[in-house]
C-alpha cells in the first residue's frame, strides 16, 4: 500500500500532488514578470536619455542651430561671407555656396558693408571667375553696398581671382598674397611601367584623345597644346586684376609670374590697399561694428550624402586630374 500512505502522508502535510510544478511556475512567471519590468525601464531611460542627448545631435549635424544669427534678425551690420579651403565645385568654398550667402548678404538691408574673410590657396578658375563675376553684377545692384576683401593667412591665385572683384582689399603684414598664375600638374609613369614589365594599350579615335596620358610618353603637340591653353587662363586671370586694381597696381616685371609675396609687400605692389583685419574693417572703414556671419556651412549629412551621390564623378574627377588635364589657380 505505499501510494496510500505517500497519498494521506500529502494530505497530513495539508499539500495536493504536484505541488511541486505549481511551485516552479511560479517561480518562472516571477522570473519573467521581473524581465519585463527591468526591460521597461531600460527602454525608458534610454528614451529619456535620446531625448537628452537629441538637441547634441542635432546641433552636430547642422539640422539645428540654436540661436544662429539669421539674416534680417540684427540691427544695422557688416555682413561676413567666409571663402576657406580650396576653392572647388563639390567643396564647401563653391562658387554655389559663396554666391548663395553673397546674394543673402547684398539682399538683407540691414547690410551697411560686406567682408569676404579669405584664407584660401586658390582652386578652379572656373568657380573663381562665377564668384567674381557674381560679385560684380551684385555690387552693380547694390550700388550703396561696398564689398571689402580682408585676407587671413593665405590668399592666393583663385583666392585672389576672388578678392580682386572688392572695393578695397586689407591684409595683415604677414599674410601671404598673390600666385597670379595657373598651372596644371600630374605624374608620368612610363619609366615604373617599363621597370616592371607592363604594357600600355590605349586606342583611341581623334589624335589628342589620349591627351596627357599619364601611362603614355609626353608628346611636344600635346605639351604645347596644355602650354597654350594655361596661357589663355593666365591671361584671363591678369585682365581681371587689372580691371579690379587698376592705378593702384605698381609696374613690378614680377607681378603676374605666379609668386607670392608677404601682406606687407603686397601694399607697396598694389595688390592690396592697407593692413587690416574684419573687426577692424567692420568697426573703422563700414562704421557696423555689429558682424553677422552670412556663409552657408554643409552639415554632416548633406556632406555624406554629397560623397556618396557623386562618388564616379569624383573618381572620374581623380583620374583626370592625376593625368594633369585640370587646370588650377594655385
Amino acid at each position: 500500500m505505499p501510494s496510500t500512505g505517500a497519498a494521506s502522508a500529502a494530505g497530513a502535510q495539508g499539500q495536493s500532488p504536484g505541488w511541486e510544478r505549481a511551485v516552479l511556475e511560479k517561480l518562472a512567471l516571477s522570473s519573467l514578470d521581473e524581465k519585463r519590468r527591468a526591460r521597461r525601464w531600460n527602454i525608458f531611460f534610454k528614451i529619456l536619455f535620446f531625448a537628452y542627448l537629441a538637441p547634441f545631435l542635432l546641433i552636430f549635424l547642422g539640422w539645428w542651430s540654436p540661436g544662429e544669427h539669421k539674416a534680417g534678425q540684427a540691427g544695422r551690420h557688416t555682413a561676413m561671407v567666409d571663402i576657406k579651403g580650396v576653392i572647388e565645385s563639390d567643396g564647401e568654398a563653391s562658387a554655389e555656396a559663396i554666391n548663395a550667402a553673397l546674394r543673402l548678404a547684398f539682399e538683407d538691408v540691414k547690410t551697411a558693408g560686406i567682408v569676404l574673410r579669405l584664407n584660401t590657396p586658390g582652386g578652379s578658375p572656373v568657380q573663381a571667375g562665377i564668384v567674381h563675376d557674381e560679385i560684380k553684377r551684385l555690387r552693380a545692384l547694390h550700388p550703396d553696398t561696398p564689398v571689402y576683401a580682408v585676407i587671413e593667412e593665405i590668399c592666393a591665385s583663385g583666392g585672389y581671382y576672388i578678392a580682386a572683384a572688392a572695393d578695397r582689399i586689407y591684409v595683415d603684414k604677414a599674410s601671404m598674397v598673390g600666385s597670379i598664375g595657373v598651372l596644371m600638374d600630374g605624374f608620368g609613369f612610363v619609366g615604373a611601367m617599363d621597370k616592371v614589365g607592363v604594357e600600355r594599350r590605349l586606342l583611341t579615335a581623334g589624335r589628342n584623345k589620349g591627351f596627357l596620358d599619364s601611362f603614355s610618353p609626353m608628346n611636344d603637340e600635346h605639351r604645347q597644346i596644355a602650354q597654350k591653353m594655361l596661357s589663355e587662363i593666365h591671361q584671363q586671370f591678369i585682365e581681371v586684376v587689372k580691371a579690379g586694381r587698376g592705378a593702384r597696381l605698381k609696374d613690378s616685371p614680377d607681378l603676374f609670374t605666379g609668386q607670392v609675396w608677404s601682406g606687407a609687400r603686397s601694399i607697396e605692389l598694389g595688390l592690396a590697399d592697407a593692413l587690416g583685419s574684419v573687426e577692424g574693417v567692420a568697426r573703422d572703414v563700414i562704421k557696423a561694428e555689429d558682424i553677422v556671419d552670412f556663409s552657408t556651412h554643409e552639415n554632416l549629412a548633406e556632406r555624406l550624402a554629397k560623397r556618396i551621390g557623386a562618388a564616379a564623378g569624383q573618381t572620374l574627377a581623380g583620374t583626370l586630374s592625376a593625368a594633369g588635364v585640370t587646370p588650377r589657380l594655385r
